[in-house]
């Protein structure tokens, strides 16, 4: 069976993405991006119900 990134261990790849995933997730909440979602989530309820 041929490895495709043969640098990586595969007991390290998890990690990795877990890491780098925190870290997306952690930048994502100092920008306060879950009220802009919820605040676009509530536009488009509005505008698809037609109270908006």
């Amino acid at each position: 069976m041929k490895r495709i990134a043969p640098y990586f261990k595969s007991e390290k790849l998890p990690l990795i993405l877990l890491t780098i995933s925190l870290i997306l997730f952690s930048i994502g909440i100092t920008l306060d991006e879950p009220s802009r979602v919820l605040e676009q989530a509530w536009q488009i309820c509005f505008s698809c119900i037609g109270i908006g």
